[in-house]
């Protein structure tokens, strides 16, 4: 199922300056703007990239306003592409994380937002998850902090496989429905 989504990015801090209004997929931002420094979600879910082709850094935005990159806890004023999060909500969000790669170890299934991980389970890494129902955010930090990490419904054998760059997540939240 498809969702509408609008976004708008604008170059300076509090909606001003340069802006560009998106509500597709795009791979490439640069030709709109050179910088970001603050963002409207009018609709939908969107994951924004640091760098061009869906690469670097992620963040994950749902409807809201951010009047700087710090509110959606970003590293600097760099957005360079963006893509519609599309995914199918059957009334739940169900993700399972295990302990070792290939869904072996022990295996922690939550269908809520977890704010700290190693407070509910013994280890401080997940090497593999499955998303059963909705979308997540991994974060590498607790309390939603760090890294964001977004995995759609699908199985990811090894944390390399959700475009991380070790196995720490302190912290996981879905994306709502919209």
């Amino acid at each position: 199922m498809d969702r509408v989504g609008k976004i708008v990015f604008y170059e300076d801090k509090n909606f001003q300056g340069r802006y560009y209004e998106c509500s597709s997929d795009c791979p490439e931002l640069n030709t709109h703007f050179s910088r970001c420094n603050s963002i409207r979600v009018e609709s939908g879910a969107w994951v924004l990239y640091e760098r061009p082709n869906y690469q670097g850094y992620q963040y994950v935005l749902v409807r809201g306003e951010f009047p700087d990159y710090q509110r959606w806890m970003g590293y600097n004023d760099s957005i360079r592409s963006c893509r519609l999060i599309r995914y199918q909500v059957s009334g739940s969000s169900i993700l399972r994380v295990y302990e070792r790669p290939d869904f072996s170890g022990q295996m922690l299934e939550c269908t809520e937002d977890l704010s700290n991980l190693p407070d509910h389970w013994h280890f401080n890494e997940v090497h593999s998850a499955q998303v059963k129902e909705g979308a997540w955010v991994f974060y590498e930090l607790p309390n939603y902090r760090g890294r964001q990490y977004l995995l759609e419904r699908g199985e990811y054998r090894r944390y390399t496989e959700w475009a991380a760059m070790n196995p720490n997540v302190g912290s996981f939240r879905h994306v709502p429905g919209y």
